[in-house]
């Protein structure tokens, strides 16, 4: 059938509810905080050429934008046309879907009258795939835990009874790992269901020729958007902590006509410890950033992909070659969007945020439960986001992976793990015309008389979060225990029964000269607790009585003419 902009918008529609549909089946019925709560996953629909051409709302950049590119490496395994109705496919390569183990990534193709006809996806983060588990101090990959390459889980229906086997002896948390491994395979089916209802509603025997319409119009979208941009170079370097040394990050934006490529020479070379990243996750952060800046309102699908190439050199930090440990990516990856920002600044100022603390901060915890057995957890806690012009940064907000926070009261439920602080930090936040976002405080510890395990994948304790146009940087990230020991981030670190660690995470960057910003709203952050009186003075150049915390016009304004 031939369609028309009122059929496509129907179908386009009812594309983006199925897939919402297969995320949500697969959130509910998780056995993990990290799905459920956290929503650390992704799922999209694909054609049958392995076009992505819608994903859910729920998901992260770097599984659903590393998941549009592995496709292509699953189609290249199974040509579609040898797949069977009840075959599902499976793989965790690093190099060929989110960069990590322990992000599993499931395909299953659609069949319509015995042809497959599209194929829905979905990855998620398994609580655990053996190894070392979450940190950062492998020297190669082979420590970090079991690698699937691209398999059958299911054949024509029957599990992978031998794949199973597997996993089952490879990991430690098997129920939580297999119940989620369920979970996506259900989401899939779920949304195989709902798209083969509307394929009948409306007639159609694939979804290709809607595909061709989305993508086709997509990229001409982003083409137009691009095209509008001046041609030119416009590189940008940021320094982060590393492991034992600091890491450059350097991209230059090359801007030519309705193309666009972010070239990483220059970037420092890979390192023998896990916060390696693989080029199709660098190429899944680096293509948010830039949608956030130019299209943040064109859809996200292969066709919007087209026109923006990501070019890194071959061993360097962000394009690793296997066998290098990538265990703590996102060490790396999720500064990208940032390091993009600061490129992209200096001709769409007003369209970019200032520096985040980017980089998720990922805890676990190996220990033992006081009524036997052990276990083994993981969450995710988010620091302040930078200020954009004309809006403070959200505080505790994770940028870019935007990972929900899980609950306290859902944390100590599930593990024996007690959580006796957690607010937001006063001052954290870079001063600005715009303030950036707070970061928040976590004091935890493990019920019980045993020694515990601690690995914390932390980042921005050394190189704050900057400020842009004028904004000052956010504080850095700590971590220490109750007796104020500093503890080293992105390795395993045992600890003593009854000790407490305590998280304090990093703030956002300013956004323009803090001295711009409003004096009624400095003092509604000091009456609020997120700014103190001493930072208003100094960094605002703002008096406030102390007792009332009204502003005094008078002193504000000398302390600001000498600025």
């Amino acid at each position: 059938m031939a369609l028309d902009q009122l059929q496509l918008e129907v179908i386009w529609n009812r594309l983006i509810a199925t897939v919402n549909e297969q995320a949500a089946a697969l959130m509910r019925t998780s056995f993990t905080s990290i799905v459920r709560e956290a929503g650390d996953l992704s799922a999209g629909v694909f054609d049958r050429s392995g076009r992505m051409v819608a994903q859910a709302v729920t998901g992260t950049p770097g599984h659903i934008n590393s998941m549009a590119t592995s496709m292509g490496h699953v189609l290249a395994e199974f040509p579609v046309d040898t797949l069977a109705e009840g075959d599902v496919i499976i793989t965790n390569d690093p190099w060929k879907t989110a960069s990590q183990l322990n992000d599993i990534t499931i395909f299953t193709p659609v069949f319509k009258a015995g042809r497959c006809v599209a194929f829905f996806a979905n990855c998620c983060h398994a609580l655990d795939i053996g190894g070392r588990g979450l940190s950062a101090d492998s020297r190669e990959i082979y420590e970090e835990g079991l690698q699937i390459p691209i398999l059958k889980l299911y054949e024509a229906g029957k599990p992978n009874k031998t794949l199973y086997a597997m996993l089952t002896a490879n990991v430690r948390a098997t129920e939580e790992v297999l119940g989620d491994l369920h979970s996506q395979v259900v989401g899939n089916e779920v949304g195989a269901k709902q798209l083969l209802s509307f394929l009948d509603e409306f007639g159609l025997d694939d979804i290709e020729e809607v595909s061709e319409a989305i993508v086709s119009r997509s990229e001409a979208a982003m083409r137009e958007r691009i095209a509008a941009l001046p041609d030119g170079e416009y590189p940008f370097t940021m320094t982060t902590d590393g492991f034992d040394e600091p890491i450059t990050l350097a991209a230059n934006v090359i801007i030519t006509g309705d193309q666009l490529t972010v070239d990483y020479a220059g970037t420092s070379p890979a390192i023998d410890r896990g916060i390696n990243v693989a080029l199709n996750y660098t190429a899944a952060y680096t293509t948010y950033g830039i949608k956030c800046a130019i299209s943040p309102d064109i859809p996200n699908n292969d066709g919007s992909f087209r026109p923006v190439t990501v070019t890194a050199p071959k061993g360097c930090i962000v394009n690793c070659e296997h066998p290098s440990p990538v265990g703590g990516r996102h060490l790396v990856g999720h500064f990208l969007p940032s390091v993009v920002f600061g490129a992209l600044s200096k001709i769409l100022p007003q369209n970019v945020m200032a520096a985040s603390f980017d980089a998720l901060w990922d805890s676990q915890v190996y220990g033992d439960r006081p009524e036997g057995g052990r276990f083994a957890y993981v969450w995710f806690a988010a620091g302040g986001a930078g200020a954009i012009h004309g809006r403070d940064g959200l505080s505790a907000t994770a940028f870019p992976s935007g990972i929900a926070g899980v609950q306290s009261e859902m944390i100590e439920a599930l593990v024996p793990i007690h959580i006796e602080k957690r607010e937001l930090l006063a001052d954290s936040g870079g001063p600005g015309e715009w303030r950036g976002g707070l970061g928040q405080a976590f004091t935890l510890g493990v019920r019980g008389d045993r020694p515990f395990l601690f690995s914390g994948l932390y980042d921005r304790m050394n190189n704050p979060a900057e400020g842009i146009a004028g904004g000052m940087p956010g504080a850095v990230g700590t971590l220490h225990t109750k007796t104020g020991n500093p503890l080293r981030a992105k390795t395993r670190v045992p600890l003593p029964a009854n000790e407490t660690v305590t998280l304090e995470l990093p703030g956002g960057g300013g956004f323009g000269a803090p001295h711009h910003r409003a004096p009624e709203a400095v003092a509604r952050d000091v009456r609020d607790g997120y700014v103190s009186l001493n930072s208003a003075r100094k960094n605002y150049g703002v008096e406030l009585d102390p007792t009332t915390y009204e502003v005094d016009l008078a002193k504000t304004e000398a302390l600001r003419a000498t600025r």
